[in-house]
C-alpha cells in the first residue's frame, strides 16, 4: 500500500503518509487512491479541488460548511509548511471542542483527512506556502461558517500571535456562538 494512515487523538482526523519513490530524478507518489482510502474507512468521494498560495504569517480558518453540504477535506501542502488544525464540532462528541495539529509540509508531504463535523484552519510557517484540498461537497456560499481562530475556550495552540487574517476570519463567532448543526453519531 502506497499510504500509512494513522489516527490522531481525535480518532475521526486521519493523518496520511504517502509512499515516495524517489530516484536522481526527483520523486513520485500517489496523492490519493479511492481503493486504499476506502478500507480505511474513508469513503466520501471528493468532487472539487482547491489550491491556495498564502504567505507566512497567514492564518486561514477556521472554517466549514454546513449540512446539507457538509465538506469532509483531504489536505496538503506543495510547496513550503503549515500548522494544520480540525476541530471538532460535533454536538455531543466526547472530543467536542477539543483541537489537533499537524505540521504539513513538501518535505514530509504528509496530508490529513477532515470529515464533515469539524472547523478547519491553516497557519503559515514557511515563507510561502502552497495548499491544495479536495473537498467532498462543492462550495455553497450560504452554508459557508466559522469560528473565530482564538477561541479561549477552544485554546488552539497557533504558533503565531498576530496572524494576518481576512476581515471575514477576524470576525468569526466564538464555538458557543456559531451557527453548527453537526450532531454526533
Amino acid at each position: 500500500m502506497p499510504f500509512e494512515f494513522e489516527r490522531l487523538k481525535i480518532p475521526a482526523i486521519v493523518l496520511i503518509k504517502p509512499k515516495r519513490f524517489s530516484d536522481s530524478r526527483g520523486f513520485f507518489m500517489e496523492t490519493y487512491k479511492r481503493s486504499d482510502f476506502v478500507t480505511q474507512g474513508i469513503e466520501e468521494a471528493f468532487v472539487q479541488s482547491n489550491f491556495s498560495r498564502s504567505t507566512c504569517g497567514v492564518l486561514r480558518g477556521l472554517h466549514y460548511q454546513k449540512a446539507p453540504q457538509a465538506q469532509g477535506k483531504l489536505v496538503g501542502v506543495l510547496r513550503g509548511e503549515v500548522l494544520d488544525v480540525a476541530v471538532d464540532i460535533r454536538r455531543g462528541s466526547p472530543t467536542y471542542g477539543r483541537w489537533v495539529s499537524q505540521r504539513l509540509s513538501e518535505e514530509n508531504g504528509y496530508m490529513l483527512y477532515v470529515p464533515p463535523g469539524f472547523a478547519h484552519g491553516f497557519c503559515v510557517l514557511s515563507a510561502e506556502a502552497d495548499f491544495n484540498y479536495m473537498v467532498t461537497a462543492e462550495y455553497a456560499p450560504e452554508l459557508d461558517r466559522g469560528i473565530i481562530w482564538n477561541d479561549p475556550i477552544i485554546g488552539v495552540e497557533w504558533p503565531i500571535e498576530a496572524p494576518l487574517l481576512t476581515d471575514k476570519d477576524a470576525q468569526w463567532p466564538l464555538l458557543e456562538e456559531a451557527d453548527v448543526n453537526f450532531v454526533y453519531q
